[in-house]
């Protein structure tokens, strides 16, 4: 597919050539879902700690008599029902992180590099070369790319100059190609790539070399060398088109 390329000042400069693979599939959005809700559970630190009765300070002293009181009986000072007393059933340290499949988390990011060039909320800049190191030359660029309230930058590596000037900006994050996920690029409205960052995200997420296969003449694809079709009880299958 084509994406056009875009300068800083919003006029076009070409385009580029990029995969299908990365930028052209359908986006699953049941994927996208599961790699969206493990990516904020995998953020939680899961550190939050409550003490129970037997942690809390406090006398283990009974604080009246059992019975002939005409109150409801007190074993310890340190009952969840007293003021100061323990936590019942409160929060404790854990673990929240959730695994994911890395090819569903290929594909949740796939599917959301599509989505972007769909809707056309995807802008592909030449580069970042700002007249001036300062926030209010990236806001100028932001401005004249048509961003929305909140744009991801995405490099093909660390730009420290932009990230210096772009970090008091407000709904604006950058970011190099390596580490984009699928919370960010669902998060923002706007994602601006460099080219470099495009060939990077194809060399990350693009087809393994050999999975695409193209047909043979007949139309058939034949199956990967070294392996053999089996029938049932691991006798050979007959050959395509032949009984």
């Amino acid at each position: 597919m084509q994406l056009p390329i875009k300068n800083l000042k919003g006029e076009a400069a070409g385009q580029v050539e990029a995969s299908d693979y990365v930028f052209g599939v359908a986006p699953h959005r049941a994927v996208l879902h599961q790699a969206l809700v493990a990516g904020w559970a995998n953020a939680r630190q899961g550190n939050v700690n409550t003490k129970t009765r037997g942690e809390v300070e406090g006398s283990t002293r009974k604080l009246y008599a059992q019975k002939h009181t005409g109150r409801a009986r007190r074993g310890s000072i340190r009952s969840p029902l007293l003021r100061h007393g323990g936590i019942a059933f409160g929060p404790k340290p854990r673990d929240f992180t959730q695994a994911l499949p890395k090819k569903m988390r290929r594909l949740a990011i796939r599917s959301a590099l599509s989505a972007h060039a769909a809707e056309g909320t995807l802008t592909v800049v030449e580069g970042w070369a700002l007249g001036e190191a300062k926030a209010r030359s990236v806001a100028q660029a932001l401005k004249a790319l048509g961003a929305g309230k909140s744009a991801l930058l995405a490099t093909a590596g660390v730009d420290k100059v932009l990230v210096r000037c772009a970090r008091n900006l407000p709904g604006v994050r950058t970011t190099p190609a390596d580490q984009l996920n699928t919370r960010d690029l669902l998060a923002h409205e706007s994602l601006i790539m460099t080219v470099d960052a495009v060939r990077r995200c194809e060399a990350l997420w693009g087809a393994p070399a050999g999975s695409i296969r193209k047909p043979a003449s007949g139309g058939v694809v034949p199956p990967p060398p070294g392996r053999q079709p089996r029938g049932r009880r691991g006798v050979p299958a007959a050959p395509v088109g032949e009984e």
